[in-house]
């Protein structure tokens, strides 16, 4: 009964840590923004067993447009522990057309998504090897009047 229990695959999750605003801009006028900010990318394994995944890219959108991206080295996650990457990122509206983008960039808040799949082989007791995948889905809230972080949550 117990190798059955320990043989059973569990759901690997990922989100973002911390988030360090480093430098925030928005200019009304014009609509438009740009941003850099420090994360980290965690990938928690609940798995008796290394998860070991391929490269992977983390999409930050506004509004379902993309506006930047990260990749995600190749890695490995040990058995019951979190992987944490540390990230740079640098995003830009430039890629906007949004009429939106000016209404929100008033009300004081920008809101982006952030969105990431890894794939990947969980190895159980150094013999079976199952192909698992973890996703991400996050919305960073920042604050512009301050250019801090105003909420960050993943499901």
């Amino acid at each position: 009964m117990m190798g059955l229990a320990v043989m059973k695959v569990k759901i690997l999750k990922e989100w973002l840590g911390n988030i360090s605003v480093q430098d925030l801009n928005s200019i009304q006028a014009t609509p438009s923004f740009d941003t850099k900010f420090k994360t980290q990318i965690r990938v928690k394994n609940t798995n008796f067993g290394p998860y070991k995944f391929d490269v992977g890219i983390v999409t930050f959108l506004y509004q379902s447009v993309t506006i930047g991206q990260v990749a995600i080295p190749k890695s490995k996650a040990r058995m019951l522990s979190t992987k944490k990457i540390d990230v740079e990122v640098s995003l830009s509206s430039s890629a906007l057309s949004s009429s939106n983008l000016g209404r929100e960039l008033s009300s004081g808040v920008l809101t982006l998504n952030s969105r990431a799949k890894l794939t990947g082989k969980v190895e159980l007791m150094f013999i079976m090897k199952k192909k698992k995948s973890s996703t991400m889905d996050c919305t960073i809230a920042f604050d512009l009047s301050s250019k801090t972080l105003k909420s960050l949550q993943c499901k």
